[in-house]
C-alpha cells in the first residue's frame, strides 16, 4: 500500500494542517476548541445538562466543569438549576456567546476553506458527511469520551 492510500496517514496530515489554519480563529476563547465545541453545542437548541453537554462533546466531565466556570466567568454561557432535576445545572449559551461563536465561525470557515481548497463544493460536503459519520462510528465505538479538537 503507498503512502497516499493510507488512510492513517490522511486524517494525521488533514488533522495537523486544519489545527494549525483554526488555531488562531479559536485562541481567544477559554479551552481553545474545547472552548468553541461547547458554544456549538449550546447553540443548537435545548439546553443541555452539564452532564449530557460532556457526553455530547466528548470531554471528561471534571474538564467540562473547569471549562464551563472559564466560559461562564467571560459571560459566554450561564448554569441554572434543571426545571426537571434540580440537582442536576443546564448550561444556556448567552448572547454575548453566541456573538463570539459567530466571529470564530468566520475564522474556522476561512480556515476550512484553505485546507479544503482543492476540492469542489461538492466533494467538500461529502467530506464533511462522510468525516461525520465516521467520528460518530468512532466515539460510539471507544465508550469513552475522547477529548476532541477542532
Amino acid at each position: 500500500m503507498a503512502l497516499e492510500t493510507d488512510l492513517g496517514w490522511a486524517i494525521r496530515l488533514v488533522s495537523s494542517a486544519f489545527s494549525r489554519a483554526a488555531i488562531e480563529s479559536v485562541a481567544g476563547l477559554p479551552g481553545g476548541p474545547r472552548g468553541y465545541l461547547v458554544l456549538v453545542a449550546l447553540a443548537g437548541g435545548e439546553p443541555p445538562t452539564q452532564l449530557a453537554l460532556a457526553r455530547e462533546v466528548s470531554l471528561d466531565r471534571t474538564v467540562m466543569t473547569y471549562l464551563l466556570d472559564d466560559l461562564e466567568a467571560q459571560g459566554l454561557v450561564t448554569r441554572r438549576p434543571d426545571p426537571r432535576d434540580r440537582r442536576a445545572r443546564q448550561v444556556l449559551i448567552t448572547d454575548t456567546g453566541r456573538t463570539r461563536l459567530d466571529q470564530v465561525r468566520q475564522g474556522l470557515t476561512a480556515a476550512e476553506a484553505r485546507v479544503l481548497a482543492d476540492l469542489d463544493e461538492q466533494e467538500a460536503g461529502q467530506l464533511r458527511a462522510l468525516l461525520s459519520k465516521v467520528a460518530q462510528t468512532a466515539q460510539r465505538e471507544s465508550g469513552v469520551p475522547v477529548e476532541t479538537d477542532c
